[in-house]
């Protein structure tokens, strides 16, 4: 019991029954008591409680911090500044569910600001113990693919408290209706999750417009954005970070020997791109299945019924998988393939893609859409296909010289390393961001 009886707890015990009254005190108590004993770290939000042991519904996140502030504020503690002589110090709270922004947008930015001498902590945001304590230390606050909400809110108004200024980073355009509208994708998808998103669209609007500036993955994007909002609008790019250039290294030196196939691949990371996938197929079906030696190898989220039937005979399906696995199936092929659609949200697309198949040496053909055409030297790192019969033609002339294909591959390996990688440059990253976190 002695871990219990410590006079900050007593103190919030007093001050939780002077609040909300002794049974919710108890009930609190009880449901901490029980987190710790169980090893599992405690939120500070009663929301995430379990329901046998949830707190009266209208104890909100909102009353939880103005217990807090209210406590400063009699202390005359509210209106604390940071020191401006601090080195300069990130905290980001962001949506870190998805494995593929969480990499490119978040533990990539670490790296970045890091080879800057710019401290970077980040949290997700539901973990609020952990976020709260972030903004405490930090000189500056990114915020991540955050939705305007009651939590959210109390993260913005915590940083204006501090004097923090504030960033709002995000990779696609979430804030707009009219994209989801037109996303040619979203016909092979839940008629729900498209309403879900058109919904929620003036929601990340709301935060884009709340912070002081905003970044974003893509000039097209950028361009985009400034429709919504009158704040400044800078472009970082996706890069090749250092994990991504030894992983896609230690890929092509797992490839083993030749096996004599060609192998076209195809990744999809999330549901829907058989839309895009739709703009190739009768050119991918008439060159893989001419040939018994040629393959299509599809890497992710895809429904391959809907794929010709002579075709699925010559078509490798590997369903998702981890990052590591994935590359270790991408090293495997001889060329990437990269179609999209040309709506307004693929206009907004990054190159992940490339970056992706450049790390394990493998040349693309991309669609003229989005910053794809941006990643690829077209004749040495691959091709951009600007007309339908680009694919085809393109195919064939790799197919039939495979050692044009080895060397394309092997140059947007390097030119990823040189141009790609971790650097401050103004292709990577806004001069303005640099001097926004460092003046």
């Amino acid at each position: 019991m002695a871990q219990f009886v410590r006079l900050s707890l007593l103190r919030r015990f007093i001050s939780v029954t002077r609040e909300y009254g002794l049974a919710e005190a108890l009930n609190r108590s009880r449901y901490f008591a029980g987190l710790y004993l169980r090893g599992s770290a405690p939120s500070l939000f009663g929301r995430q409680a379990p329901a046998a042991f949830a707190p009266n519904t209208s104890f909100t996140p909102e009353r939880q911090m103005q217990t807090i502030w209210s406590e400063l504020a009699r202390g005359e503690g509210f209106h604390a500044r940071i020191n401006q002589k601090t080195s300069p110090r990130i905290a980001l709270i962001g949506d870190l569910n998805l494995s593929q922004c969480r990499k490119y947008r978040v533990e990539q930015l670490q790296v970045l600001w890091k080879s800057q001498n710019v401290e970077f902590d980040f949290a997700h945001y539901e973990d609020t113990p952990r976020a709260l304590r972030l903004l405490q230390r930090a000189t500056h606050y990114c915020e991540y693919r955050l939705e305007d909400t009651p939590l959210t809110q109390i993260y913005r108004y915590e940083a204006r408290r501090l004097g923090l200024p504030i960033l709002f980073d995000i990779d696609d355009p979430l804030f707009s209706v009219a994209a989801y509208e037109t996303y040619q994708n979203m016909a092979n998808l839940d008629p729900m999750l498209k309403k879900h998103f058109l919904t929620v669209a003036p929601r990340y609007a709301a935060m884009m417009n709340g912070a002081d500036i905003v970044t974003v993955s893509t000039p097209g994007l950028a361009d985009l954005a400034r429709l919504y909002t009158p704040r400044p609008v800078y472009v970082r790019r996706n890069f090749a970070d250092p994990d991504t250039l030894q992983n896609g290294a230690a890929a092509i030196a797992a490839r083993g020997p030749a096996d004599g196939l060609f192998r076209v691949v195809f990744a999809s990371g999330s549901q829907g791109h058989e839309a895009d996938f739709d703009l190739i197929k009768t050119d991918v079906a008439a060159f893989v299945t001419a040939d018994p030696t040629r393959r299509l190898t599809i890497l992710g989220h895809f429904q391959t019924d809907k794929l010709p039937a002579s075709l699925m005979k010559q078509t490798e399906h590997h369903p998702f998988l981890s990052y590591d696995a994935y590359l270790t199936n991408l090293a495997r092929a001889d060329v990437a393939v990269m179609p999209l659609q040309d709506d307004l949200f693929n206009r907004c697309k990054s190159g992940v893609r490339v970056i992706d198949a450049a790390a394990v040496g493998l040349a693309s053909i991309v669609s003229a859409v989005g910053d794809l055409p941006t990643m690829i030297d077209h004749g040495r790192t691959g091709f951009i296909a600007s007309a339908p019969s680009d694919w085809r033609l393109a195919l064939e002339a790799l197919a039939n010289d495979r050692a044009r294909a080895r060397v394309m591959g092997s140059t947007a390996r390097e030119t990823l390393e040189t141009r790609w990688s971790v650097q401050a440059e103004p292709h990577i990253i806004a001069p303005a961001l640099l001097d926004w976190v460092k003046p």
